[in-house]
């Protein structure tokens, strides 16, 4: 069974019914990652021991009550990340490692979701392609002569890099051919 292709509500059942681990889908969707995110560079970066060891630690209770506990998501980059690298893709963020979680990291954190890595997108938001990203330009897994549109979120789940994404809107304007 191909784990990275998974939907939230697909793993939160397998889960539920010790059917899989969350370590198991966590090992996966890295796996996947390692696999075609050079191609299509959603990720500025990778959570991947921490997310692993959380997932672990998850396990060990043995609960998925709750709808994304050991469900592992991808996060854009303008979203603060406790202890992971936020850099907003700008070369003055580069190194910045928030002390607090955003609010809705807390909350997902609280229903035992996991992060897996933070997405590329257009500098501090500015843009609708990745295109001005100071770390490169993300790819459209479906066609990588084209960019993904927006933030590298929606790349990451179509490219099954992620099972899910929380992004940001920033107004862009997505067609799909």
């Amino acid at each position: 069974m191909e784990l990275e292709k998974l939907t939230i509500h697909k793993a939160h059942e397998m889960l539920n019914k010790k059917e899989i681990t969350s370590e198991e889908l966590t090992r996966a969707l890295l796996k996947r990652t390692e696999e075609v995110d050079e191609k299509i560079k959603a990720y500025i970066t990778l959570n991947g021991e921490e997310a692993l060891e959380e997932s672990r630690q998850i396990d060990k209770k043995g609960e998925f009550k709750e709808y994304l506990s050991g469900i592992p998501a991808a996060i854009k980059d303008d979203i603060c990340t406790k202890d992971l690298r936020t850099t907003c893709a700008s070369k003055m963020l580069e190194n910045f490692v928030p002390p607090y979680d955003a609010t809705a990291i807390k909350r997902l954190k609280e229903k035992g979701a996991l992060v897996l890595g933070k997405t590329n997108m257009d500098e501090f938001a500015m843009g609708s392609s990745t295109e001005n990203s100071y770390f490169f330009t993300s790819k459209n897994p479906w066609n990588l002569e084209r960019v993904p549109g927006s933030s590298s979120s929606a790349a990451a789940v179509a490219a099954d890099v992620a099972i899910y994404s929380l992004d940001s809107d920033t107004g862009a304007l997505v067609t799909v051919e």
